[in-house]
């Protein structure tokens, strides 16, 4: 009770080190787990989950995500999946994307998809376990864990209970903002996951007619977090309709936009 998760600034000798992973599925395999968090919501986290599956998926690796914004869960509609998931006395079987991608949330295992899960914590906490300890991921290279913004019990559930690769914080401009970037990044800190990048989102908007990028949100402050973490950016991207246009459509793999480039290239360093 009261632990504030700081191992190495604390008197107690209650094992804080020890392995708390869940172990996965028995007839699961999956190579690497990336956290896709945000301070906020509203940055574009689940576009930003969405778009590095798609990138890392033409590239040949076969990609899944785990949606764990158990009370918003966005992925779904991203990807135009409305069926209920299926299973077996071996565990849950992910929902499969036009191209390949696996993905697994709460909306494919309600009645009706605009059913609100009103739940408290420790239900939802264990649901995102059995994402993870349930259901079958079949040959996964990368798992993309896309998370409710904010600090709370999902995120603390996913640093503890999965074996991240590390996380991504995603953005947007605004000074308010950098602020509470900074306690997600603190917070990786803390729990000692990998902070892989910084993404900007929303962070400019091109001109159709002159080109001109014009700074909608306020000038840019994510240099200088990564900076001050002694980290990288991994993309600043633009506001596009298209690419909303196309998530909107439930089309988020027929983006033929590869903003996620670079940071894709560094993913597979890993």
């Amino acid at each position: 009770m009261g632990c504030n998760h700081d191992c190495d600034h604390c008197s107690q000798s209650c094992g804080g080190e020890q392995d708390l992973h869940e172990p996965l599925n028995q007839y699961s395999s999956v190579k690497h787990v990336i956290g896709v968090v945000s301070g906020k919501g509203g940055v574009g986290k689940s576009m930003v989950t969405s778009q590095l599956a798609v990138t890392m998926n033409r590239r040949g690796l076969k990609t899944a995500i785990l949606d764990a914004d158990i009370t918003g869960p966005s992925i779904p509609k991203a990807f135009g999946i409305h069926e209920r998931a299926k299973g077996s006395d071996l565990g849950i079987l992910p929902a499969v994307t036009e191209t390949g991608i696996e993905i697994m949330s709460i909306n494919l295992l309600l009645k009706e998809e605009t059913d609100p899960v009103v739940w408290r914590a420790p239900m939802i906490v264990g649901t995102v376990k059995q994402f993870w300890t349930d259901v079958i991921w079949n040959d996964v290279d990368y798992m993309f864990v896309d998370m409710p913004p904010g600090t709370g019990d999902i995120p603390l559930t996913v640093f503890q209970s999965l074996p991240l690769d590390g996380i991504i914080v995603v953005a947007s401009p605004q000074e308010l903002v950098s602020m509470i970037v900074e306690k997600a990044v603190r917070m990786a800190e803390m729990m000692k996951v990998p902070l892989l990048g910084l993404v900007e989102n929303m962070s400019y908007f091109t001109c159709p007619d002159c080109g001109k990028k014009h700074s909608v949100f306020g000038d840019s402050h994510i240099d200088e977090i990564a900076a001050k973490y002694n980290t990288r950016v991994l993309a600043k991207l633009p506001i596009d309709p298209d690419l909303a246009a196309k998530a909107d459509e439930g089309k988020a793999e027929a983006f033929e936009g590869d903003y996620l480039g670079e940071a894709a290239d560094y993913l597979q360093t890993l």
